[in-house]
Formats: structure tokens, C-alpha cells, sequence
């Protein structure tokens, strides 16, 4: 399920999808306007199921992420930091599974 919600500091549009228990997977960067945040959604649903849309990163820490791409290259989302690779896998497979789940607006 997706989660679009409004920062109260930034007052900026924000996504999140969450898998089946609960847990955040991806998270979306910030959009002036709710359309644009709407607009990621669908890119998500979109490039989700798609391997190949992902990267994976490594972090400072030594941990691993990785972030979901769009059709023209530009980050939609990305995941929070794993411990291990299957973990990392794991977080890829959810997104795609998760991906065509309905969304929640929190506005």
C-alpha cells in the first residue's frame, strides 16, 4: 500500500509504499505539489515490477540500499539500509510485489 502524506515542517508531498506487515520499503522524495507526488506513485506502480529499474548502492556506514529508478533515469524512490544481500533482494522483490497496491492519502 502506498501512503501519500504532507510534511508539516517542509510542507513538501511525500510517498511511501509498505509491504504487507506493515514495513516501509521505499520511500519517495519530496514534490512541491501533491499531483507530482501522485505522478511518482504511478511511476512506482509503473517500475516496480521491473528488475532492471533498480540500482543498488552502498552507504558509508558499509550497509547496502538501493533506489528505483524511472524510464528516463531519475531516482523515484529508495530503501532503507540492509544488512545483508539477501535482505537487500528481499526489499527488491517486495517493492515489485507491492507495487500495484492502492494508495492511502494522508492530507
Amino acid at each position: 500500500m502506498f501512503e501519500i502524506y504532507q510534511s508539516e515542517k517542509t510542507k513538501k508531498f511525500h510517498f511511501r509504499l509498505k509491504a504487507r506487515n506493515g514495513e516501509i520499503i521505499l520511500t519517495g522524495q519530496a514534490y512541491k505539489d501533491k499531483g507530482g507526488c501522485e505522478n511518482g506513485v504511478e511511476s512506482v506502480k509503473k517500475n516496480g515490477p521491473k528488475e532492471s529499474k533498480f540500482e543498488i548502492k552502498d552507504s558509508s556506514n558499509g550497509k547496502q540500499y538501493f533506489v528505483l529508478k524511472s524510464g528516463n533515469g531519475q531516482i523515484i524512490g529508495q530503501s532503507q539500509m540492509y544488512k545483508t544481500k539477501s535482505g537487500l533482494k528481499n526489499g527488491i522483490v517486495s517493492v515489485g510485489k507491492n507495487s500495484s497496491g492502492r494508495v492511502k492519502d494522508l492530507t
